[in-house]
């Protein structure tokens, strides 16, 4: 795994072979989604796919299920799915969260505009909450307001991914923001695609990142205490998109002119602190528990 991608720093503070599943799980994932989003280089995408390229990724689509397949019942045929086998048992990960991450996958093939936010947090779900739903079997939890948790926290993440891709979708042809939201702040798709950050737009992509807001303080709310050291490595895959989702915000919702990136050290430093501030919360929670008169235990 590069140490370019946001999820790098988060995985470091796992011990060696939950990190080695986990790596196994987001190759396989990462692989599904390309099957559509790189199945021509960039510059072929032309505002969409053609014909030939949507078949070429339905067969590829359809033959990373049937890899999921055959990972579950212990012969798997690719790298990435002989990579992930040995933890499926290892870890019970669920065979219906990886449905679903194809599922939404296969919704890019099918669907390029989501009329409203509920069709567009169905899409969420499938292709970011199920995700986090198998890596919390990963990491382990003993409070089941984890899967909860999870799910908020994966909708925060897809959804700060898609303001700060709006660029990069509509050149494939899509357009994520649902269009009821467009409508309210009279944004049309041809003033996005002119990359211009006018009050309309600039208000739509506040709005935006405002609900993005909405979940991430769901997530914090939904996080059992007693699984805030099992779930650091999410903690920290939050916290540096919850920093892409402020430099969104401070560069003023200009997400046409450039990608906007936390940078290597910020990353890292993110990561380090929220590391700490776990284990200092786990050792105050210790101490007080030592320290509580017998007739409060």
């Amino acid at each position: 795994m590069s140490r370019d991608t946001s999820f790098y720093y988060s995985f470091l503070v796992l011990p060696p072979n939950k990190r080695s599943a986990i790596i196994a799980v987001w190759d396989f994932c990462r692989a599904v989604d390309d099957a559509v989003d790189e199945v021509v280089p960039e510059e072929e995408w032309a505002g969409g796919l053609t014909s030939e390229a949507r078949a070429r990724a339905t067969a590829q689509v359809a033959a990373w299920r049937s890899e999921l397949d055959a990972a579950y019942r212990g012969a798997p045929q690719t790298p990435q799915g002989s990579a992930l086998q040995p933890f499926i048992r290892e870890f019970n990960l669920p065979r219906s969260r990886f449905d679903a991450l194809i599922d939404g996958v296969e919704m890019d093939l099918s669907h390029s505009r989501y009329q409203t936010f509920d069709a567009l947090l169905e899409y969420c779900r499938r292709v970011a909450s199920a995700v986090g739903l198998i890596c919390v079997e990963i990491f382990g939890y003993r409070d089941a307001g984890s899967l909860a948790y999870a799910e908020s926290l994966g909708i925060a993440l897809q959804l700060t991914n898609i303001i700060r891709d709006v660029a990069v979708d509509l050149r494939r042809g899509r357009i994520y923001l649902p269009g009821e939201d467009l409508e309210r702040f009279g944004v049309s798709e041809e003033d996005l695609r002119r990359g211009q950050v006018t009050p309309q737009v600039a208000a739509l992509l506040e709005f935006q990142c405002a609900r993005a807001h909405t979940y991430y303080q769901r997530a914090a709310w939904q996080l059992p205490p007693a699984d805030a050291g099992s779930l650091v490595a999410a903690e920290i895959m939050g916290g540096i998109y919850y920093g892409i989702l402020t430099r969104i915000e401070a560069a003023h919702y200009d997400v046409f002119s450039a990608r906007i990136r936390v940078p290597r050290p910020q990353r890292a430093l993110i990561a380090l602190r929220i590391w700490l501030r776990t284990l200092l919360g786990m050792q105050n929670s210790k101490v007080k528990m030592q320290t509580e008169p017998d007739s409060k235990r």
